[in-house]
């Protein structure tokens, strides 16, 4: 219902009467006035007189249904959006509501994590209303050995949505998206599955948006970054989110209908910050030098080693030698 509230009030764009609202919704004045109220708590600024009725002034920064829509244009992916102010973990609540049943393309989008977790368990800085901290809980009828690719196919919908808003964004295998040579984004991808069967895969994706310096912690600050510093603009937050689920379940969608993400592995393949570089991988307990060759279809690193052999990966870390920032 508030929904439908503020699509008549923007599309009205100056007062509209409570009895025209309640008329259009079949509901009474008394529902639409508390409704109004809801939404002023919310953060809504609406303007209300007696005899003209209510204008919206203006919405709150946020990353809820009602905000996101706007821009969305998705059948499956955000049909339902589970927004929160604060909790510990996207992907983590995530795979709670999962497990409970929840369709696939549930997005779960918190306005501030107090645990946020990225890979091998190290913390993401996730403060209120500066990034987009949310999880999509997906549900492909696909072999469980096929599954690392869609971290990919997110990597590429971060890329088009940036390149959609005039930034440009590179991918460093397998889950960071940079800018300047700084990460500005992190894909967590978890999944629960049996032998040859998926539950649920959660992808959870952490951009750094509008933070400021002084919001990250010392020892990340030559390490990350956020699209407000490296671009000097401050970034709309709804739109970008919905620009990457719209392009996310696009390449989602051809991911599943062949499982094998061609577009997305050739998107993160052109955007690539390791391919023909010097790196240094770090798997296990496991350190090695090698030459990034190719970002092969599958979605695996494919390396030179030292001694002239060739590799693929499909897990680990790399690092770029003798690069500044993040990358080192």
């Amino acid at each position: 219902m508030k929904k439908e509230i503020i699509r008549l009030l923007e599309k009205k764009n100056d007062f509209i009467s409570g009895e025209e609202i309640s008329n259009h919704l079949g509901v009474s004045r008394a529902a639409i006035w508390k409704h109004i109220k809801s939404l002023k708590e919310e953060g809504y600024e609406i303007e209300s007189f007696s005899r003209k009725g209510y204008r919206l002034i203006r919405s709150p920064d946020l990353l809820t249904q009602n905000e996101i829509s706007k821009y969305l244009d998705t059948s499956i992916i955000a049909r339902e959006i589970i927004h929160f102010d604060t909790i510990a973990s996207t992907n983590t609540k995530s795979k709670e509501i999962a497990d409970k049943g929840a369709v696939e393309g549930s997005v779960i989008i918190s306005e501030e994590q107090s645990g946020g977790r990225g890979r091998l368990g190290r913390q993401w800085t996730s403060p209120k209303h500066k990034g987009i901290w949310m999880s999509v809980i997906l549900r492909p009828q696909v072999n469980p050995i096929e599954i690392s690719i869609v971290t990919q196919v997110a990597a590429a919908a971060v890329v088009k949505a940036g390149r959609q808003m005039g930034y440009d964004f590179y991918v460093k295998w397998p889950n960071d998206i940079m800018m300047n040579d700084k990460k500005v984004c992190g894909i967590l991808t978890e999944m629960s599955a049996e032998l040859n069967h998926i539950n649920y895969v959660v992808i959870g994706i952490g951009v750094n948006v509008n933070l400021g310096i002084v919001d990250f912690p010392d020892d990340l600050r030559e390490k990350a970054s956020s699209i407000k510093i490296e671009s000097g603009i401050q970034v709309n937050r709804q739109e970008l989110c919905a620009y990457i689920l719209n392009h996310f379940e696009r390449l989602y969608g051809s991911f599943v209908r062949d499982t094998k993400g061609f577009e997305a592995i050739d998107i993160c393949r052109e955007k690539s910050i390791l391919i023909g570089k010097d790196v240094s991988v770090i798997r296990g307990n496991e350190v090695f030098d090698a030459f990034v060759l190719d970002l092969n279809p599958a979605g695996e690193l494919v390396i030179r080693k030292k001694d002239g052999t060739e590799e693929r990966l499909f897990s680990g870390e790399v690092s770029v030698r003798g690069m500044r920032g993040y990358a080192i």
